[in-house]
């Protein structure tokens, strides 16, 4: 089972932490993992974009052409990415910031406010968490507890203090993936 994802955003979004640890996830489980970040040319609110794959098999090349999921956190990304999805993709959009349809009927679609459950459970900006959380839920690639330690190597000791946090909007993007 390989599955090749491309998650995109703004800068500042949180879209390469979430690479990160879905990669990271998927090596705590002994799996075959890929990251492959690409930034626009400015960090923070330019756009930001990275290429996942999490395999059983060894990986090829850890550029995405064709990607299983695509992660849009808000309408360039859903306009960028959207039309690579393969036949039978999955689109997962952040509502909060995309208001649009895709223009794709050959994929599915699933609508996360990631913003606003971020907000509900403390910080917006554990919007990518609530994301992330669709992922797993939708794609079942890693389990929640490799996403959990994943998280763990990733964030900066001084953050740790917001793993409870990012575990609660972990949560609720996965209850909300499943409604």
């Amino acid at each position: 089972m390989m599955k090749e994802l491309i998650i995109a955003g703004f800068g500042g979004q949180g879209v390469m932490l979430m690479g990160q640890v879905l990669a990271g996830a998927g090596m705590f489980e002994g799996k075959e993992v890929s990251w492959l970040p690409s930034y626009g040319p400015e960090m923070r609110g330019g756009t930001a974009n990275c290429h996942v794959i999490v395999s059983e098999e060894r990986i090829g090349s850890p550029f995405v052409s064709s990607p299983d999921v695509v992660v849009a956190m808000n309408l360039p990304s859903m306009d960028k990415f959207a039309p690579q999805l393969k036949e039978g993709g999955l689109l997962i959009i952040n509502s909060s910031l995309i208001d649009t349809e895709p223009e794709r009927k050959d994929i599915r679609v699933i609508k996360i406010p990631a913003n606003e459950l971020a907000a509900e459970v403390g910080s917006d900006r554990a919007a990518n968490m609530v994301a992330l959380g669709a992922i797993i839920e939708k794609v079942k690639i890693v389990e929640v507890d490799s996403i959990i330690e994943s998280l763990k190597e990733n964030l900066p000791e001084r953050h740790h203090k917001l793993i409870p946090l990012n575990e609660e909007a972990l949560k609720r993007g996965m209850e909300a993936a499943r409604d």
